[in-house]
């Protein structure tokens, strides 16, 4: 009888399969190897859900901060202090898990039980002093119970929301005064062991519309004050898992369970890496089996369904989805292995169709792999490959895109298109701080690279293309409409970014008002069309000269020579304003490594700083000439002014 062992006694040992994500996480923490591996583990996070990435981040929290910082010493670091009114440790290990899938190393202060009205109206407080990128005050509905009377009516319950309304608005207004980062408050979820203590249901309705009230007054805190952010929790609750644990909330005042804090955790760590410049700016999808039901090579036009049967709704409804996303700034892509024509066709034609061929920026058609198409992507829309989510129902397809190409986010469907939409929304990838009017119009503005790529293609030579592109600048300081578009810039620019330090719309408003720093924007047009806001530049008057402290610019409006242009333009303000010098610094990043040549390109001399933080100056003796082909319309009386100012 022959036996497993007979037939393998003569082959060669097989090596012993990969472990999965979370065992070799697991297995380096129990080699005391989890500090050196930090990178490593960042990107095996991508690939595990929830509850996993908080298993994760029960390991990651008990490393020391600095122990990890002495193996990867330039990785990025984010401060957060936590406040509220509740036991809030077990929302550590989910928060620390959350950023780590961002790429960050998570800091935290956390303050005393109960503390946080104490914390937030104190400027010398731990959240103040904490310097922290973000403040989270974490509410629940006993921090408006507990102040009730015994017993308790409607009314009472009335005033004491209308009273914590007022003092939440007023402390938010301390921390956007005195705080250096974002303050993240939430609304409260209302649960039955609170209203179920009123008998009647016309005291609990009562109740119901006064608390609900007293959410949209949080929520709407944010448009008082930039740096204030206001997470709706009906939504997390809504999708499932119980709010809290009584027995924990009543002996711990533990007051959310761990799958809310779960939950909590993932929606900061999208608030995060909105922050810190992580959004991801374009979806690259998959046709059949992603946005439609069908495969079109076999089935043919007439047969795939975008509508009308079950499983056909499902994609309709994906696409209506996709189109939202698009109008908000999402640049779409398709990545199918099908021939070209006929897709195209089905884009133009097919009756149920949502999305049409004009809703992409590019359409990908062809037998080649999946990985490399991407590559050819990015590249003809300049965009780093990190700055994408590619959705696809081949598991082959996303295993090959997750491998071959570095930083894209995979989102991995199946056969079973009415989850496609969850899938698609559940990590927010593309989420911002505000929606601009640039953004939508983005997608537009993209578009019409394809007719740029194709005059360049005729054109004889760079000279004769940049002639005939016919680009035209605007430089002045940005109106109050445009401020949420420069504030933006520096968070979602990563190339053209000299100096990666993000900012919130109260950080440009205050530059605006400071009559020693200035702030001016870059809008640009050609033969083309409008390209809108596109770059800024932010600096400062000293003793010596003026210090320019970020210098950024649009991938989109790369090779024209607008930095050039406008750089040129403010030497030579500096220079007839009496300067003695203009000082630039450069902090170099993966993504801005482009750049390290832009100072000493344009006849700056290295003046000091590190390797982490060279520095450069102008002695303004011998300024580069602007390229002959911009138009340059400059507004510079700002610093002119400025420079009156300081001689006085």
């Amino acid at each position: 009888m022959t036996t497993y062992d007979d037939v393998t006694a003569g082959a060669p040992a097989q090596s012993p399969p990969t472990p999965e994500p979370l065992a070799r996480i697991r297995a380096w923490n129990a080699e005391e190897a989890l500090a050196e591996h930090y990178p490593q583990t960042l990107a095996l996070l991508s690939g595990l859900d929830l509850p996993a990435r908080a298993s994760v981040g029960q390991l990651l929290a008990r490393l020391d901060t600095e122990s990890v910082l002495r193996h990867h010493p330039d990785l990025p670091v984010f401060t957060v202090a936590v406040t509220g009114h509740s036991t809030l440790m077990g929302l550590i290990a989910p928060l620390t898990g959350e950023l780590a899938r961002h790429g960050m190393l998570l800091r935290t202060r956390l303050c005393d039980y109960d503390g946080y009205l104490r914390d937030l109206a104190d400027p010398g407080s731990d959240v103040y002093r904490a310097d922290a990128d973000l403040v989270l005050c974490v509410l629940d509905a006993e921090s408006v119970f507990d102040e009730l009377p015994l017993p308790w009516r409607v009314e009472d319950a009335e005033a004491a929301l209308t009273a914590r309304l007022a003092q939440l608005s007023a402390l938010a207004g301390t921390y956007a005064a005195e705080g250096t980062g974002t303050l993240v408050l939430n609304t409260l979820p209302l649960l039955p062991r609170f209203t179920r203590q009123l008998v009647d249901w016309a005291s609990r309705a009562r109740l119901g519309a006064a608390w609900r009230t007293f959410n949209a007054g949080l929520l709407r805190l944010t448009e008082l004050h930039a740096n204030t952010v206001v997470l709706d929790l009906d939504p997390l609750v809504a999708a499932g898992g119980p709010l809290a644990d009584p027995r924990l909330s009543t002996y711990a005042k533990a007051r959310f369970s761990d799958e809310t804090l779960t939950a909590y955790a993932a929606e900061i760590g999208h608030l995060v890496g909105a922050l810190t410049g992580r959004t991801k700016k374009c979806l690259a999808l998959d046709a059949d089996g992603t946005l439609w039901d069908g495969v079109l090579g076999d089935d043919g036009p007439e047969n795939i369904a975008v509508g009308g049967s079950f499983r056909g709704e499902a994609f309709g409804a994906f696409q209506r989805v996709i189109k939202q996303l698009g109008a908000q700034g999402v640049l779409l892509a398709v990545c199918s292995k099908n021939d070209r024509e006929p897709l195209l066709t089905v884009l133009r034609d097919h009756p149920d169709m949502v999305l049409r061929e004009g809703d992409f920026v590019d359409v990908t058609a062809n037998w080649r792999p999946k990985d490399g198409n991407l590559l050819a992507l990015a590249e003809r829309v300049n965009l780093g490959t990190d700055s994408f989510v590619f959705a696809d129902d081949s598991a082959f397809e996303c295993g090959l895109v997750e491998a071959g190409v570095p930083g894209t986010a995979v989102i991995r469907l199946d056969d079973e298109p009415a989850l496609h939409i969850d899938k698609l929304l559940a990590d927010g990838w593309f989420d911002v701080r505000e929606v601009t009017d640039e953004d939508r119009v983005r997608g537009a503005r993209y578009r019409t690279e394809a007719a740029r790529q194709e005059f360049h293609a005729d054109a004889g030579s760079m000279d004769d293309y940049l002639a005939g592109l016919g680009v035209t600048v605007r430089f002045s300081p940005p109106g109050p409409l445009e401020v949420a578009r420069v504030a933006q810039l520096s968070q979602r620019t990563n190339q053209f970014n000299l100096t990666t330090r993000r900012l919130q719309a109260d950080d440009v408003r205050t530059a605006l008002k400071d009559p020693a720093q200035l702030v001016l924007a870059i809008r640009c047009a050609d033969r083309f069309g409008d390209n809108g806001l596109v770059g800024a530049v932010f600096a400062h008057l000293a003793d010596d000269g003026l210090h320019l402290d970020n210098f950024l610019l649009s991938c989109r409006v790369f090779a024209r020579g607008i930095e050039q242009a406008c750089l040129a333009r403010l030497l030579t303000t500096a220079r007839d304003e009496g300067l003695p010098a203009v000082h630039g610094r450069y902090r170099p990043t993966e993504k801005n490594h482009r750049m390290r040549e832009f100072y000493t390109d344009n006849a700056f001399a290295r003046s000091g700083g590190d390797e982490r933080e060279p520095r450069f100056t102008h002695a303004l003796d011998a300024i580069t000439p602007p390229p002959p082909h911009v138009a340059l319309d400059a507004d510079l009386t700002a610093l002119a002014e400025a420079v009156a100012r300081a001689h006085h």
